[in-house]
């Protein structure tokens, strides 16, 4: 495994981050293929094992039962300061809105139960999930540096945000000498690419670091078109974020493919390690023991130059879709 300094922090990560919405009560979540502590307990064991040290989660993951899944199993195999743990809040409800429930008591007791989930006195980065339109900004960034003062965050970091949302945020908050995302979660992949637009630069030229999420496309680069799975079947977020691109993606998947035969490895390596070209660290999804060893293998897979222009050539835009299709 090999590990970086996440850029403007202190912290040391490794280049795959287990993403831990697999993890829960499937009764709460979205999906039903979702593991129980049992299986949990064994996906984090082996990350760990992998020299995987960075962990995310969120609230909204099957209604909190992923950060304690998590954190039950971070106690049982990890030492606290060994580990780097994100999780992420929610915009205000509308209910909350109703009630004048402010955005520094949403955001504190949200963490309050995140941390009471997680088990943990502190996380180390608290992501911004989704834009909330219904709160200044300034607000916002009021809350979160209050959360690091208090020494409940170390960090912040944001998620399905617009580039000139996370840059006036940030210029606001350096302006009043307080905390400034540190890092940016948003969706991109080898066939979703459209963070390379105006997100890939502006993080660039900022020391901002990119932790994406759907790193795989919900599994569409870690097989060939047509092949499925209990996942692929049955998760409809996926189906309404690719189903609509197949047949330009597909085309793309191939040379995946094509590349994977050529170094006798998995499509997940190709796939991931082009993206590690791209971004500090990816998110990555595993609920069976060899979603753990393709990530981390691609860690140590070098493509050339040539195979990077063939896995990119036949690119073409896509529309927005998913949390950033209703990012308005």
């Amino acid at each position: 495994m090999e590990y970086i300094q996440l850029d403007n922090s202190d912290l040391s990560v490794s280049r795959i981050c287990l993403g831990c919405m697999g993890f829960g009560d499937n009764t709460k979540g979205l999906h039903s293929w979702i593991l129980d502590q049992e299986a949990t307990n064994d996906i984090v064991q082996q990350a760990l094992k992998a020299g995987i040290n960075f962990f995310d989660t969120a609230i909204s993951y099957a209604e909190g039962t992923s950060e304690m899944y998590l954190g039950k199993a971070l106690a049982l195999f990890a030492n606290r300061e060994d580990i780097v743990v994100a999780t992420k809040f929610m915009p205000r409800t509308e209910e909350e809105r109703a009630n004048n429930v402010t955005a520094r008591e949403h955001i504190e007791q949200s963490l309050n139960a995140s941390l009471d989930h997680l088990g943990m006195d502190y996380v180390d980065l608290y992501i911004y999930h989704m834009w909330d339109y219904h709160t200044p900004m300034e607000e916002i960034m009021d809350a979160l540096d209050a959360m690091v003062k208090a020494g409940k965050t170390r960090y912040i970091g944001i998620s399905n945000a617009y580039a000139y949302q996370i840059a006036t945020a940030n210029a606001y908050a350096k302006h009043h000498h307080q905390s400034q995302f540190i890092s940016i979660q948003g969706h991109y992949n080898l066939i979703f690419r459209e963070e390379e637009r105006e997100m890939n630069p502006f993080a660039s030229e900022n020391n901002i670091a990119l932790t994406p999420y759907s790193a795989l496309a919900s599994g569409r680069l870690s097989r060939l078109p047509g092949a499925q799975s209990t996942r692929l079947a049955s998760d409809q977020i996926a189906k309404s974020k690719y189903a609509a691109s197949a047949d330009q993606d597909d085309a793309i998947v191939q040379r995946v493919s094509k590349i994977a035969e050529k170094y006798q490895v998995s499509m997940t390596e190709v796939s991931l390690t082009w993206l590690l070209t791209k971004v500090a660290a990816p998110i990555v999804g595993a609920t069976k023991p060899h979603h753990i060893d393709g990530a981390v293998n691609a860690v140590s897979l070098k493509l050339s130059e040539a195979d990077i222009h063939y896995l990119e050539e036949l690119y073409t835009p896509h529309p927005l879709v998913g949390v950033m299709a209703n990012n308005h």
